[in-house]
């Protein structure tokens, strides 16, 4: 997978995930937490909005996240797009009139990360409720002062990764990252390995 292709990619979804999906939510009902779900991710209240893919399913509509804008993903499904107003400082920088493009098999490889990290959390809390949160485009659990979570990428790694971001850093080897520590999803080589990652992370810090 060409890295410029995923990263285009991953940018139009989080745009989309930030300002059709979590903006509209917010002001319907309250939340910004989006959900992973079957091939993609999705809202966990009001309006139900899913994205499969490289397509967005809402409405009894089923549109190509190709070569369009947020605005007209909104108006095509009767939702107003933009972020949640007020609640944090990230997030994706897009505009609703801002074009994205999204390449199915890049879209793929992203959601799948999403699949991952879903499974690994709830194997390893499954007490814990995974959370997407619109701002960083993440899926992770806060558990005893520490952040567990997968990314599909972002300006520290371009490439889908497993992060342990405790509230305060230790010193160590495995805290290899300004947050924490971070490791590839191609380098854990899925679920099993996600887990074991994550397993040594808590253990350090126990």
């Amino acid at each position: 997978m060409d890295i410029h292709t995923l990263v285009r990619t991953r940018r139009a979804l989080h745009a989309v995930a930030e300002l059709v999906l979590a903006g509209p939510q917010y002001r319907a009902s309250g939340t910004i937490r989006l959900r992973a779900a079957l091939g993609g991710f999705a809202t966990t209240a009001e309006p139900h909005v899913q994205v499969v893919g490289a397509e967005l399913v809402a409405a009894g509509e089923r549109l190509f996240l190709e070569w369009t804008t947020c605005a007209a993903l909104g108006a095509a499904i009767g939702v107003s797009p933009g972020a949640p107003a007020g609640l944090y400082q990230d997030g994706s920088g897009a505009a609703p009139h801002d074009p994205i493009e999204v390449d199915p098999q890049a879209a793929q490889q992203i959601v799948q990360a999403f699949a991952v990290g879903d499974a690994a959390l709830r194997r390893l809390f499954p007490q814990a409720e995974p959370v997407i949160w619109p701002e960083h485009f993440d899926i992770a659990v806060t558990v005893a002062e520490v952040n567990y979570g997968v990314s599909p990428g972002d300006a520290f790694q371009a490439e889908p990764y497993a992060y342990v971001g405790p509230h305060a850093v230790p010193q160590g080897p495995f805290w290899n990252a300004p947050f924490g520590a971070a490791v590839t999803l191609r380098e854990l080589g899925g679920v099993d390995g996600v887990v074991a990652f994550f397993e040594q992370g808590r253990e350090l810090l126990a």
